[in-house]
C-alpha cells in the first residue's frame, strides 16, 4: 500500500465497503458522540467521515487530534445508515473506521479557523493566507481560475494560436502607469523595467513572421489598488494576430469568452450576440464605457424641452455652449418618496441634486407630478414623457450642465434606479457582454489644456495619416476597442499603428518630436522599418474574468497570494529593506523620506 493513501477524501463511495483502505489529509472537524468521534478528514478533493470508539486500538492517539492535524489513517469502509447519509458530498454514502493512525504534522492554536466560512478581518487572512486558502469557498475560487486559464490556452491553441513567452525583464516606456523599476548590478546607474503588458513584444512577434500569438501574461503596474484591480501584478490573457482587422479580433474573442463563462457560469445565460456600442452613444447612454447591459434604461438628451422654459436653473445652463439636460427614465419609480431618495443619492453622490418629474392617474388621464413639473407646464413635460416612453407610475430624473462633470454620477444613478425598482435580483443571473468601440484617439486635459492620447498611443488611427494631418484631433477616431461585461472591463485592444510615418505624426500632436519617439519606443519602431504587417489584438483580464465567474466582490478573494490594500504582502513581508550589502552592489543609496 501507498506511504500515505490509498484512496483520496474524495473517491469512496458504497462500491468500496469491505474495503481497507489508507486516507490522508487535514482534519477538518472532530465531533465527539458518547464516546464515539467522527472526523471529518480533508484533503485537495474532498471531506472523508472517519470515526473511532474505544474498541479501536488507537481510540486513545485519536482523542489527541485537534483540527487541522495532518494525520494519515488505515480502516475498514463501513455503509452508512440510511437515514445518516449525506448526499452534499460523493463520500456521503459511507465511512471509515480507523483501525490505526499516524499523526504526521501537528498544528498549533489555528490564528483563523478553517472550518466554516467566518468573516475574520482581511489583514488576518491575508497574513496567514495558506490558512484561508484552505477554507472551501477560496479553495475553490483557486481551482475556478486554473480551469479558465486552461480552458482559454485551449480555445486559443484551437483557433490556430501559439503561445510564446516574451521578457520580465525589460526597458522602461510610457504607457499610462507607473513602472516598477529594477536596478542593474552589471550596469550601475542604469534600470530595467518589468512590462506592464507585453504590448511591444507581442508586436515585435508579428513583426518576426509568427502569425497568431497569445500567452497568459503577467503584467506589472505601480498603481493604486481598487477592488477589481490588484496593486502591483495581474494576468491577462494577451493574444496578437497578423493581418487582421478590428472585425478578425472580435470573431476570434468572442468564441473564446462566451464559451468560457458558458462552461464555467453555473448555468447563467450569457449574451448570444456582443453589440457594439460607440464611445459617444455608450457615454451618452449609459454616462460611462463600461455600462452594465443587464440594466436596459438609457439616458436621453431632453436639452430643448427644457430650453427657454420656466425652470430657469435648466434654462440658463443651456444659453451656455457645451451644456445639456439628459435625463434617466425610471419605470416604476413614480412616487415622491422614491424620487426624494433618488435626488438624496445624487447629493452623497456630490451634485446638488436631481430633478425629477413623475407620473400619476388623475382619472382622467395622466397628470404630471414633482416641482420640475410645475415649472415647465403641462406641454412640455408630455413631451418628455412619450419621448421617454414613459406612463403611470413611472417617473425621470434629470442631471443638466456640461456631460463630463455629471455622467459619473448619472451612470451611478442609472444603475441604482434599475436595482432599486426591480422585484428581485433575477435579472443579475446571466453574463451580458459588448464591445466598446471608436474611442477618440486624442482627448484634451482641462487642467492643463494640452492634448494627449485618450486610449492607447500605438493604435491605428481611423483615416490613417490623412486623417491625423487633416482632422481636427479631437474629431480623429481610433481602432480602439474595449470589451465589458456587467459593467466591468475586461479588455482593451486595438488594430496597431504598424507604419513609422503615421506613428511620428500620431506622437507628434501631442507635443513629442522624433527624438522622443525613436528614444521610447525605438526597439519598436525600428523593426517596423523593416516590414511590418498590419496586425491587431486584444487582452482580456483573467484576474476579472474569475472575478465575474466566481461572483467576487473583491478580486482579492480570486487570487492565490493577493497584497492588501497598500500593496504590501503580509505573509512574505514585502517589500522588504535590502541589506548594506545589497545596496552596494547596485551602486544605491537610500535617501530617507522626510
Amino acid at each position: 500500500m501507498h506511504a500515505y493513501r490509498s484512496h483520496t477524501c474524495a473517491d469512496l463511495n458504497a462500491s468500496n465497503v469491505g474495503q481497507n483502505v489508507r486516507l490522508s489529509g487535514w482534519v477538518h472537524r472532530v465531533r465527539d458522540h458518547g464516546g464515539v468521534l467522527f472526523i471529518d478528514l480533508r484533503d485537495h478533493y474532498g471531506i472523508t467521515q472517519v470515526l473511532c470508539d474505544p474498541d479501536s486500538p488507537v481510540f486513545h492517539e485519536v482523542e489527541k487530534v485537534r483540527a487541522e492535524w495532518v494525520i494519515r489513517i488505515d480502516g475498514n469502509v463501513l455503509a452508512r445508515d440510511k437515514d445518516l447519509v449525506n448526499p452534499k458530498i460523493p463520500t456521503g454514502e459511507i465511512e471509515v473506521f480507523i483501525r490505526d493512525m499516524e499523526v504526521l504534522n501537528a498544528a498549533d492554536e489555528l490564528p483563523l479557523p478553517v472550518f466554516g466560512e467566518p468573516d475574520y478581518p482581511e489583514e488576518t487572512r491575508l497574513k496567514y493566507r495558506y490558512l484561508d486558502l484552505r477554507r472551501e469557498h477560496l479553495h475553490n475560487n483557486i481551482m475556478l481560475r486554473s480551469n479558465v486559464i486552461a480552458s482559454l490556452r485551449r480555445r486559443m491553441t484551437e483557433q490556430g494560436f501559439t503561445e510564446f513567452q516574451t521578457p520580465i525583464l525589460t526597458a522602461s516606456s510610457p504607457e499610462g502607469a507607473r513602472d516598477f523599476l529594477v536596478p542593474s548590478r552589471l550596469h550601475p546607474g542604469k534600470f530595467y523595467a518589468l512590462p506592464q503588458a507585453p504590448q511591444q513584444f507581442k508586436q515585435l512577434i508579428m513583426v518576426a513572421g509568427f502569425d497568431r500569438y497569445f500567452q497568459i501574461a503577467p503584467c506589472f503596474r505601480d498603481e493604486d489598488p481598487r477592488a477589481d484591480r490588484s496593486p502591483g501584478e495581474f494576468y491577462q490573457l494577451d493574444m496578437e494576430m497578423s493581418f487582421a482587422t478590428q472585425e478578425d479580433v472580435f470573431q476570434v474573442i468572442e468564441p473564446v469568452m462566451r464559451g468560457v463563462f458558458e462552461e464555467f457560469g453555473g448555468g447563467r445565460p450569457v449574451t448570444a450576440e456582443f453589440p457594439r456600442i460607440s464611445f459617444r452613444d455608450a457615454m451618452a447612454w449609459y454616462g460611462t464605457d463600461k455600462p452594465d447591459l443587464r440594466n436596459p434604461l438609457k439616458m436621453q438628451d431632453v436639452s430643448e424641452h427644457f430650453r427657454g422654459s420656466g425652470f430657469k436653473i435648466f434654462a440658463s445652463l443651456l444659453e451656455q455652449d457645451g451644456n445639456e439636460v439628459r435625463a434617466i427614465p425610471a419605470p416604476g419609480g413614480g412616487s415622491r418618496k422614491f424620487c426624494d431618495r433618488m435626488n438624496s443619492f445624487a447629493q452623497k453622490e456630490g451634485l446638488p441634486g436631481m430633478g425629477y418629474i413623475f407620473w400619476r392617474d388623475q382619472g382622467d388621464g395622466i397628470e404630471a407630478a414633482g416641482p420640475l413639473a410645475k415649472n415647465i407646464g403641462p406641454e412640455r413635460t408630455e413631451a418628455i414623457r412619450q419621448q421617454l416612453g414613459l406612463g403611470v407610475g413611472d417617473a425621470a430624473f434629470f442631471l443638466g450642465g456640461k456631460p463630463s462633470a455629471f455622467q459619473a454620477v448619472a451612470a451611478k444613478a442609472r444603475d441604482e434606479i434599475w436595482a432599486q425598482t426591480q422585484p428581485d435580483d433575477d435579472w443579475k443571473n446571466e453574463f451580458r457582454f459588448c464591445w466598446i468601440v471608436d474611442f477618440p484617439m486624442y482627448e484634451l486635459d482641462e487642467e492643463t489644456g494640452k492634448l494627449d492620447f485618450s486610449h492607447n498611443p500605438f493604435s491605428m488611427p481611423q483615416g490613417g495619416l490623412e486623417a491625423l494631418e487633416s482632422q481636427d484631433p479631437l474629431d480623429i477616431l481610433g481602432y480602439q476597442y474595449d470589451i465589458v461585461c456587467n459593467g466591468v472591463e475586461l479588455s482593451s485592444g486595438a488594430v496597431r499603428n504598424h507604419r513609422p510615418e503615421i506613428m511620428y505624426k500620431a506622437f507628434e500632436i501631442v507635443g513629442h518630436d522624433r527624438a522622443f519617439v525613436d528614444a521610447h519606443f525605438g526597439g519598436m519602431l525600428n523593426a517596423f522599418k523593416y516590414g511590418a504587417p498590419p496586425h491587431a489584438g486584444i487582452a482580456p483580464g483573467v484576474d476579472r474574468m474569475v472575478m465575474l465567474l466566481a461572483d467576487a466582490e473583491n478580486i482579492r478573494e480570486v487570487i492565490m497570494f493577493p497584497m492588501n490594500q497598500r500593496a504590501e504582502d503580509l505573509m512574505m513581508q514585502a517589500p522588504s529593506e535590502p541589506t548594506n550589502e545589497q545596496l552596494r552592489e547596485l551602486g544605491l543609496r537610500i535617501i530617507p523620506v522626510e
